[in-house]
């Protein structure tokens, strides 16, 4: 594993992003993260599942630069449902996923740790989906999970500015369950996750189906037209222009094709 690091104690393992400095969510760390995630599906000693970040971030984003390298809109849209169905398959798993966040969680983190079962979050963490200032939108279900967590009207907010959020905002709009000082947020982590480990494998991957049953057709149908979009605005002049200004360190000019 070159991106991440895992350890097991007490039937919770813990594992750590460590791409630093942004921890950016490459196709190459994803791949390592479904890995894991196969290898924590055949073994019955992890019970829950911890992720945090190393350094300063959970994770700021997707890794911008390998954008670059993708040579059309078909590819970027066959990347987006790549990401999703990972995604998806993190909200789906039979053991629950923690995340909890300290730095920042932008873009594809965020919706990492949006498909997480529960989310803790340091009061200074900044969460938020910053695609548009790119030209791009978010790609890997975003658009559809933040609002199922925070509302449609503060989720088109967010997504319109592209401004972040505080930990404390998130916990009192309902994107996080508990907001902690940095120096309390990995201890209530580990002793959030403990607990859930005491409770019945059996039962508890019965409840994780039974959550499930909340996401309705249309959610999924917003995520196929997601994965789309993704691909037919990552051809346009805007994205463009956007993903260039994001690697020269300026402010992007937009207009509108």
């Amino acid at each position: 594993m070159g991106f991440l690091s895992y350890s097991i104690e007490g039937h919770v393992a813990e594992v750590t992003i460590q791409k630093p400095p942004a921890n950016a969510l490459s196709s190459g760390l994803l791949e390592e993260l479904s890995v894991i995630f196969d290898e924590f599906e055949m073994n019955e000693s992890v019970r829950v599942i911890l992720l945090k970040g190393e350094g300063k971030f959970f994770s700021a984003g997707a890794d911008i630069k390998e954008f670059t390298t993708i040579g059309s809109g078909e590819e970027f849209a066959q990347l987006a449902s790549k990401g999703q169905d990972l995604f998806e398959r993190i909200e789906t798993f039979s053991k629950p996923v923690l995340a909890a966040i300290h730095g920042a969680a932008l873009g594809g983190g965020l919706e990492l740790a949006m498909a997480c079962h529960i989310r803790l979050v340091s009061e200074n963490a900044k969460l938020g989906l910053p695609e548009l200032q790119l030209g791009l939108v978010p790609g890997f279900a975003g658009s559809q999970r933040l609002p199922r967590y925070v509302g449609p009207a503060k989720a088109a907010e967010m997504l319109f500015t592209s401004e972040p959020i505080t930990g404390t905002q998130a916990a009192q709009f309902g994107l996080a369950n508990h907001a902690y000082t940095e120096e309390e947020l990995f201890p209530k982590a580990r002793e959030l996750a403990a607990k859930i480990a005491k409770k019945s494998p059996l039962a508890i991957k019965a409840a994780i189906e039974l959550l499930n049953y909340s996401k309705t057709e249309s959610y999924y149908k917003g995520v196929q037209k997601e994965a789309e979009a993704f691909g037919t605005v990552f051809v346009s002049a805007d994205a463009k222009e956007g993903i260039s200004a994001f690697i020269e360190k300026r402010e992007p000019v937009f207009k509108g094709n």
